[in-house]
């Protein structure tokens, strides 16, 4: 699975170094849970800063994140095949998903997949012309779709035809063998079937008049982009003007379109600022119904405000900042000791996401007067970058123990088979003297703690690189989240770090969702240059990071292009070699600058609360496991 980008549930405490001061507030009240018995609400903190912003599930890559996929979309509607869930595991699970596991045949050119059986909550059964219309939409409306890769392997190019053999099986033939393992981890976690109720192109038209469900595979391009239209802008997306502000978060809880669904719950209150209120779908037809009355997510602004709340008793599942860490731990996998305010309400788990943590660069970025992506695209420049970050500090000092060292594509932690060697013993460690050398042989001019020049331009192996101009200064930018003192802390430390080479980055806060809304691919030129939303990018069991690194990705934030990149991730796709090629290559050719893997979230759960755990690694919630202990 890749999921974009979002989990910003990590804190930190102060870094001494930066000199950045603990932000923790002091309340009054202890922790109060109430009678868990006497409960029927449960409380669920969102992220910092961050909230759910898009309700369609058909998306493009300013909302193809976790918070809006899978804590918000997937309880409504469901994926065809879910992967993690209540599971300590990312790998598929049968049991939530819509359908049994697929089964491949032909030289893995063919592939069945049989529906289990679900119900709409119009009484509707999920059949597979819901499967099928969510595959014409993307045929129609690929360029729209955030995990698109043009060029690449990736749904719908390798699909020829989709054959409904009954309203509960389907058969796909696909354009040439796939990696099994691949294709239904990266492929097939995206698709979710859309109800008929769904397929018009006007509120007054009738359920399935928009002809993209009936329609073969393929065959209704022009009907489903009509279609796409009409339901883009219903959950305020406007493709023509795709920076343009959403304006109908206001709608998601009163238009009757979103009320059509086959998941556990259904949505009774949104508001723009991130407030939002589900109940139990009475028609629900899957496992795991809900026992409570209302399931809430919370929003907050900063990690002080949601620590106050957990405090005082006021949500039921939150993360505890680091900078209300009083103990540290030995492994990120094993929680220490919780704090005293909350210890006799609540349980301290760490969730360690399967995920990736990094900041690209924008190899297309015009900044630093038009210079900032062809500094960018010098390796040399990007090891310097790479060599002044310490992990191991940061991990120590401002994680207490809560993180792992990230030095590639694939994630050290959780354990998984697909490490590498080269990736474990970290290409490249921290070394100040590395990376002034390193730039003083590509012909800067180093100023530790001012600003580098170049003073040698060229394109051989001794200048600063093709296009950099005599004079260009290394006066770089970082836009990060803002919400979270913890990764100020960080990006404080590291902007110190890197000045003592000369490199001087400029750091520019924002929301969560300004900064994933502004990383985004510009073949043709943008302005910004580098950017931390907090945690990078989710996995699933298969990290080939096609979406992320191949040539034309929507998702490849940074617009990096590799032949050999493209090659290595291509072979991992299409045969069942290992990824032990792709994954060094990446390691070395840093596309983007790895950062410490922050737990996903230390996690405060209410000890009266059951069925929380295991938590997932993908950082999917599933409240319709949740209950109230008697």
């Amino acid at each position: 699975m890749r999921s974009l980008k979002p989990w910003v549930r990590r804190a930190a405490s102060a870094l001494a170094c930066a000199g950045i001061a603990s932000t923790a507030t002091v309340v009054l009240q202890p922790a109060t849970g109430g009678a868990a018995a006497t409960r029927t609400v449960v409380t669920w903190a969102e992220p910092p800063a961050s909230v759910p912003n898009f309700i369609l599930p058909f998306y493009s890559g300013a909302f193809d994140t976790i918070l809006n996929l899978y804590d918000f979309q997937s309880l409504m509607f469901r994926p065809l095949y879910y992967f993690g869930g209540n599971t300590d595991t990312e790998k598929l699970n049968p049991t939530l998903s819509l359908a049994t596991a697929p089964i491949y045949s032909n030289h893995d050119k063919t592939m069945t997949v049989s529906l289990k059986s679900y119900r709409w909550s119009d009484g509707s059964q999920v059949d597979a012309s819901d499967v099928v219309f969510w595959f014409n939409m993307l045929h129609a409306e690929k360029t729209n779709y955030g995990n698109f890769v043009p060029g690449g392997l990736s749904i719908p190019t390798t699909i020829a035809s989709i054959t409904v053999k009954t309203p509960g099986k389907l058969v796909f033939t696909l354009t040439r063998s796939v990696n099994p393992n691949w294709f239904t981890n990266d492929q097939l976690w995206q698709v979710v079937p859309m109800p008929r109720a769904w397929t018009k192109t006007s509120t007054a038209a009738a359920a399935g008049s928009g002809g993209c469900a009936a329609a073969n595979f393929g065959t209704a391009d022009s009907k489903c982009a009509a279609v796409y239209s009409y339901l883009s802008r219903k959950a305020g997306y406007d493709p023509t003007k795709p920076t343009a502000t959403n304006d109908a978060l206001p709608t998601y809880a009163t238009d009757p379109l979103w009320q059509v669904v086959d998941g556990p719950l259904h949505l009774t209150s949104f508001s723009p600022t991130g407030d939002v209120t589900m109940a139990p779908n009475p028609t629900y037809s899957g496992p795991n119904k809900p026992t409570f009355k209302e399931f809430v997510e919370k929003p907050f602004t900063t990690t002080s405000t949601e620590y106050n709340s957990l405090v005082t008793g006021q949500i039921d599942v939150g993360y505890l900042p680091t900078t209300d860490l009083t103990a540290s731990t030995t492994t990120p996998l094993k929680g220490g000791k919780n704090n005293p305010r909350l210890a006799s309400s609540f349980n301290l788990v760490p969730l360690d996401g399967f995920r990736i943590s990094f900041i690209p660069y924008n190899f297309k970025s015009k900044g630093d007067g038009g210079e900032a992506g062809k500094i960018f695209s010098q390796l040399y420049f990007r090891q310097a970058m790479q060599h002044l970050l310490n992990q191991q500090l940061y991990i120590s000092r401002v994680a207490k123990g809560y993180a792992a060292p990230e030095y590639g594509p694939v994630p050290l932690v959780p354990p998984n088979p697909y490490i590498s060697k080269l990736e474990r013993s970290n290409p490249y460690p921290y070394s100040v003297s590395k990376a002034k050398a390193l730039l003083r042989r590509h012909g800067w001019t180093v100023v530790p703690n001012g600003t580098d020049t170049c003073r040698r331009p060229g394109s051989g192996s001794h200048d600063c690189g093709k296009g950099i101009k005599k004079g260009t200064k290394l006066s770089l930018e970082v836009l990060y989240s803002s919400g979270t003192p913890e990764l100020k802390t960080i990006m404080t430390a590291e902007k110190a770090s890197w000045a003592t080479a000369g490199i001087n980055v400029a750091l520019n806060a924002a929301s969560f969702d300004t900064v994933i809304g502004t990383a985004t691919p510009c073949p043709k030129g943008c302005s910004w240059e580098m950017a931390n939303w907090g945690n990078g990018y989710v996995d699933t069991g298969y990290p080939t990071e096609p979406v992320l690194f191949s040539t034309g990705a929507f998702t490849n934030f940074g617009s990096y292009s590799s032949r050999t990149a493209d090659r290595l991730i291509r072979q991992t796709q299409v045969t069942k070699t290992k990824l032990t090629r792709s994954e060094n290559y990446l390691a070395e050719q840093l596309p983007v600058m790895w950062q410490p893997n922050f737990a996903t979230s230390i996690t405060e759960i209410h000890k009266g609360l059951k069925g929380v755990t295991p938590q997932n690694p993908i950082g999917t919630i599933t409240p319709a496991n949740w209950h109230w202990s008697s």
